[in-house]
């Protein structure tokens, strides 16, 4: 496997029941460094395969290297893997009863064994690269929904992770709240973390990606660079679909 190969997933199915097809035999590499950018109509298995990625949903055919490992094999503990895979969902996932500076050392604490000073030293850091030193002692409950959702890539941060997956970070905000959380995303892209992001951000993914897949029937159908896909698509399918969403 090419060095600059981070994630490569090779022939993934999934199938819920007998007749449910999510995901029809997905080979795709994740380089490093890169901003891969999954776009597609609802129920095309974006969101499937991404969880793939780091067996939130465990593939029922194919499989995935991580830095050459294949974690789809059984007799891999892919909790030592997971640690280096950031994943921000839509809804958050903030521990309610902690505060945000416990939400964000828990981690590091407990499973890289930091201490308490150094965890807390880079979680300031990182809340004060997003804006949101001020609300270290808040809890979530306290935060608007932009502000949630920055906290939760900047917790995922906090583990130091080698890639970044995103599930619709965005879908659930409200419109005015969405550029902010986007700001961070594209700074982190700017830095050259290497990002897989499913969204319905065209703007973003046109902007932000270094490649953007097009996914439809569990298949992915185009992928190119932001010029190809959004300036010259190829397949009809594609075609209709930018004509809905742009």
């Amino acid at each position: 496997m090419s060095d600059n190969i981070l994630i490569k997933a090779e022939g993934i199915k999934k199938y819920f029941g007998k007749s449910i097809k999510a995901l029809d035999g997905v080979d795709l590499d994740i380089k490093k460094g890169e901003v891969t950018v999954i776009i597609g109509p609802s129920g095309s298995g974006k969101s499937t395969f991404l969880r793939c990625l780091n067996l939130l949903e465990m593939p029922t055919g194919g499989r995935i290297l991580f830095n050459g490992n294949d974690i789809t094999d059984k007799n891999t503990n892919i909790n030592v893997h997971r640690m280096k895979m950031g994943m921000v969902f839509q809804h958050f996932n903030l521990f309610t009863n902690l505060t945000v500076l416990n939400n964000m050392t828990l981690g590091p604490r407990k499973l890289l064994k930091e201490s308490k000073e150094s965890a807390e030293k880079r979680a300031m850091e990182l809340l004060k690269r997003v804006g949101l030193e001020d609300r270290a002692e808040a809890y979530p409950s306290q935060l608007s929904g932009g502000q949630k959702q920055r906290i939760a890539i900047v917790r995922a941060l906090c583990m130091n992770p080698e890639v970044m997956l995103f599930d619709e970070p965005t879908s659930a905000l409200d419109p005015e709240m969405v550029g902010e959380v986007l700001e961070v995303m594209k700074q982190l892209a700017k830095e050259g973390t290497t990002m897989v992001v499913v969204t319905h951000e065209m703007g973003f993914a046109k902007e932000v990606g270094s490649r953007v897949i097009f996914m439809d029937g569990g298949k992915i159908v185009e992928e190119g660079t932001p010029d190809e896909i959004f300036g010259n698509p190829k397949s009809e399918r594609l075609k209709t679909f930018l004509a809905k969403v742009i």
